[in-house]
């Protein structure tokens, strides 16, 4: 590690904490060489493995450009599908795993745009599931509803 002062090589850590997060690791450390201290973050490099067999590294915003083609026309905002790219991401890196399968991805985008809105998640789902057939859309529009019928309240 490289002294950001005097770019000096030797330099040791003092302290070491995993954010609260559990992605990112904190360390101070000093130089040997000019007696200044900073701090480092390390970051878990998430990879997501194709289909193909090839690695790459997971980007938020590619995840995000899937979703938002799903959301044209549909009264979604930048914000919003920032903050689901960030879910799920922390839901990736949540599983600990340093490498998920792209089919994983496509499970954690799920949930968040079914919160988000309804028919961007219709279209999503049948490019992702790939839908046969009218029955592959009322299927999941019947599971849509299902979930937003009123519980029952027990009285008692």
């Amino acid at each position: 590690m490289h002294c950001p002062y005097c770019r000096n090589t030797d330099t040791r850590v003092l302290d070491s904490r995993v954010a609260d997060d559990g992605g990112s690791i904190r360390r101070r450390r000093t130089c040997s060489a000019c007696e200044r201290r900073f701090t480092t973050v390390e970051l878990m490099q998430l990879t997501v493995l194709k289909r193909s067999g090839a690695s790459e590294p997971f980007h938020r915003e590619k995840a995000i450009a899937g979703v938002r083609k799903a959301c044209k026309g549909r009264p979604v905002s930048e914000d919003e599908l920032a903050c689901l790219g960030q879910a799920v991401e922390d839901a990736l890196r949540l599983s600990g795993a340093a490498e998920v399968e792209a089919h994983e991805v496509g499970l954690a985008i799920l949930g968040p745009l079914r919160e988000l809105d309804e028919v961007a998640y219709l279209r999503f789902a049948s490019v992702y599931r790939a839908f046969e057939s009218a029955e592959d859309f009322e299927k999941e529009i019947s599971d849509l509803r299902a979930d937003r019928a009123p519980q029952p309240v027990p009285t008692g």
